[in-house]
């Protein structure tokens, strides 16, 4: 299961600046002018799961591999993107590749930093969400209806596919996006050959200064609550604070540096923590573990995955081979040292092939020839 994170905005709005903060070094080029990010960087981030170091020593392996997330830093969209303004089409077409998009907001005010941007965060936020959907107005116009020389199975797909077009046309000239358009469970799978870049789920960080990350409660509600008299479905949850410049400041301390400072500013968390949480819930993920000699391992599959399609992303032949599952959850196999422990304190179940995954789960497959 891969997990992967478009960040998009306005020039200037600390993308890049998040991007350095979340990989914890310069790997993209921060500068002071539109377009610094010529390409779309690429980082993989492992997910902070402080679970695998509690794991390790009791089953006496050295090695810990942590669920990662990509994310791709894609240059600055600005007003007529859609139409080849700045450098149009050439970015719009990274996003769709990507699970989620995260539109980075400015929320910061620095007179170093050129404004490219409104200073709403409102209108910055329309002003991107407007291209995405002339973008998406211009992939659907290029589609053509159904030939009639077509038959049986093909004939009636490609009936579902233009229907869906129709819809998503209509509903995006009248300025909705792709998402918020009503379409039928066939449709909507017909739908995603389009990859559309609104009907992708979306998420939004508003980039602060640090006194902005005192107040960033009442702001995004404010933010949201604006949105939404405009027409655009959007939870609180799916929006996030950060001060970018304070967290990639915070990439060069050690550990124990970085969870001092953020103690003292009373942070709960970094910005990639809360980052991260955040898009595992908005795409409905979640992690469960492996524990052995060889590694511990933290891998990701959707919420409500039952055992036999989880073993799948260990290794594929294990769905067809699956006999069952030796399950303990994380919480019993650390309180009782281990499968052993936890087993005799009958702590640790088999479970079959109805059985749907929980978060924290610890699990030892059985599979057969």
């Amino acid at each position: 299961m891969s997990l992967s994170v478009g960040i998009v905005g306005l020039p200037n709005v600390g993308k890049s600046t998040l991007f350095n903060a979340l990989l914890s070094k310069q790997q993209a080029f921060a500068a002071n002018y539109p377009f610094a990010t010529i390409e779309p960087n690429v980082g993989i981030v492992p997910v902070p799961d402080e679970r695998l170091a509690k794991l390790a020593p009791i089953v006496h392996t050295e090695k810990l591999v942590p669920a990662t997330v990509t994310f791709l830093d894609i240059a600055g969209l600005v007003k007529g993107a859609s139409t080849g303004e700045g450098l149009g089409n050439k970015f719009l077409s990274h996003i769709r590749e990507v699970s989620v998009v995260l539109q980075v907001i400015r929320g910061f005010t620095d007179s170093n930093v050129i404004q490219t941007g409104s200073g709403d965060l409102v209108e910055d936020y329309l002003t991107i969400e407007t291209e995405l959907q002339l973008a998406d107005l211009a992939t659907l116009e290029k589609q053509n209806p159904p030939k009639a020389a077509n038959s049986g199975g093909q004939a009636n797909f490609d009936k579902i596919r233009w229907e869906a077009v129709t819809k998503l046309k209509a509903g995006l000239e009248a300025g909705k996006s792709a998402r918020q358009v009503e379409l039928t469970e066939e449709e909507t799978e017909a739908a995603k050959e389009l990859f559309l870049l609104t009907s992708k789920p979306q998420m939004f960080c508003i980039n602060t200064d640090e006194v902005g990350l005192a107040k960033a409660g009442s702001v995004i509600t404010e933010f949201v609550k604006t949105l939404r008299s405009k027409g655009v479905e959007i939870l609180e949850s799916e929006c996030i604070a950060i001060c970018a410049k304070l967290e990639e400041e915070l990439a060069g301390f050690t550990e124990e540096e970085r969870r001092e400072y953020l103690k003292s500013a009373g942070i709960a968390r970094t910005g990639l923590e809360t980052l991260i949480a955040a898009a595992y819930k908005r795409l409905g993920l979640m992690s469960f573990l492996t524990a052995g000699e060889l590694e511990v391992r933290a891998w990701t599959i959707p919420s409500g995955t039952v055992a036999p399609a989880a073993s799948g992303v260990i290794h594929t032949d294990f769905v067809k081979h699956f006999i069952s599952a030796k399950v303990c959850h994380y919480q019993d196999f650390i309180e009782h040292g281990g499968w052993k422990g936890a087993a005799e304190k009958g702590r640790v179940r088999t479970e079959g092939k109805t059985y749907i995954m929980q978060e924290g789960d610890v699990v030892e497959y059985m599979i057969g020839q």
